[in-house]
């Protein structure tokens, strides 16, 4: 297979290989002329789709600039899972986990690219957290990890908005994980690119505060979804938030947040204070 030899400790695999040269497609949801579409986006053109692409893929042969519709978040999921410690450099000295730290987000705290950020009142250390997001494409439940990419659409960019003093000191972290707009979500979902080795960015108003590759994952993404279905079932639309390189920082706001997923492109969002803040 073009030289790539089976290696337990390598992160190349066969499904990787085939992702490598699969054409890349980019999917986008978005708004225009007052209804919400489905479509994919060709540069600066959206080829416009009859329904959505998690269930079929029909372009109706319509088309539009990017710049004449705004983009939403690309898919509604029912269920936003995400992983924690899951790279070397943001555990520190904590102890490695033995399998990966799922917790839950709320399909409510999920926004758009373009859209703020807004720190709730009461909160003072909300920080960024830049991941690579797996969206699901059929249903799964109790898959193997050798099967694992035959249910992912494709991927993403997110940002994990976490308030540490709430995810320090509350007995869940309902409001810290999961406030209103604590999940940037997007621009497009993308096929055909290798998940397990892409670089990983986030950036303050330009400056870069986070830069790992996904090869560093401790728990990759075939193993989480592998994992994740065989405790809850997975539907169309469900996402994955895969889990934050390096050290992260408080935001402030007017703060132009930027995250990067190579190959995938850049979410952005500023960040503001709440009505009562």
């Amino acid at each position: 297979m073009g030289g790539i030899s089976p290696d337990d400790n390598a992160r190349v695999t066969l499904s990787a290989f085939f992702l490598m040269t699969t054409p890349i497609t980019r999917y986008v949801r978005y708004s225009a002329k007052g209804k919400t579409c489905y479509g994919i986006l060709d540069g600066e053109t959206i080829r416009e789709l009859a329904g959505n692409f998690l269930h079929e893929i029909v372009p109706t042969g319509t088309t539009l600039p990017l710049g004449e519709a705004r983009l939403l978040p690309p898919c509604e999921p029912s269920k936003v899972l995400a992983i924690g410690r899951n790279y070397k450099s943001h555990l520190g000295d904590r102890t490695p986990l033995l399998y990966p730290g799922v917790f839950i987000k709320l399909p409510s705290c999920i926004i758009a690219t373009g859209e703020a950020i807004v720190i709730p009142e009461g909160a003072s250390d909300v920080h960024h957290e830049a991941e690579l997001v797996i969206v699901i494409g059929k249903t799964a439940s109790r898959v193997s990890k050798e099967d694992a990419p035959n249910y992912i659409f494709g991927i993403t960019a997110g940002n994990d908005v976490s308030e540490r003093f709430w995810q320090k000191n509350d007995v869940q972290w309902f409001r810290a994980k999961a406030s209103d707009t604590f999940g940037p979500l997007g621009p497009a979902i993308v096929q055909g690119l290798n998940y397990d080795d892409l670089l990983v960015q986030c950036r303050i108003n330009g400056e870069v505060r986070q830069s790992q590759r996904t090869c560093d994952l401790l728990f990759p993404v075939d193993t989480i979804v592998s994992y994740v279905s065989q405790y809850v079932t997975l539907f169309p639309g469900d996402i994955i938030y895969t889990g934050t390189p390096g050290q992260t920082r408080a935001m402030q706001p007017g703060d132009n947040v930027e995250v990067e997923i190579e190959g995938v492109g850049t979410l952005q969002n500023t960040v503001r204070l709440g009505r009562n803040g």
